[in-house]
């Protein structure tokens, strides 16, 4: 892992900001005109964006940024009555995770899991499909699935 004196490079930020927070924006301003009354928009941010994680500034900010998306976008979009969410997860069982934990940090965090595993991509499939039903009715609301918990 990066020290945070480590300095990033300016690509490194580029690249997780253009996809994190503009191509988030654009795909959503691209979607509006497609969505009808009562429609939910579920973003994926991450635990990070409540929990800072060391060496992992830029990322951090980028998911920071998603929540303050949702958090104006619930504003902007309550006269059409489109409900905006987000999707926090914790760990989850990724190529990219290997490129942060090695097995033994991965282990580590396994042990704090009341389930005893990391999280999966199929478990937050299945946290998006319960949102989009569960949350129809609630505006205001981020959902972590951290730590085996959604």
């Amino acid at each position: 892992m990066r020290s945070s004196a480590t300095p990033f490079r300016e690509e490194h930020f580029d690249k997780t900001f253009n996809t994190d927070v503009r191509g988030l924006l654009f795909i959503v301003q691209k979607a509006l005109p497609l969505l009808s009354k009562g429609s939910s928009v579920i973003l994926t941010g991450s635990m990070v964006s409540i929990k800072g994680f060391a060496s992992c500034s830029v990322y951090n900010a980028s998911k920071a940024a998603v929540r303050s998306f949702a958090r104006t976008w619930i504003v902007d979009l309550k006269v059409r009555d489109i409900r905006v969410n987000v999707l926090s997860p914790g760990y989850t069982d990724t190529p990219g995770l290997s490129h942060f934990m090695t097995d033994e940090e991965k282990a580590a965090v396994v042990a704090t899991v009341p389930l005893g595993r990391i999280g999966t991509p199929d478990d937050l499939g299945k946290a998006v499909s319960t949102a989009a039903e569960n949350w129809a009715t609630c505006r205001r609301q981020s959902g972590a699935v951290q730590r085996g918990v959604f």
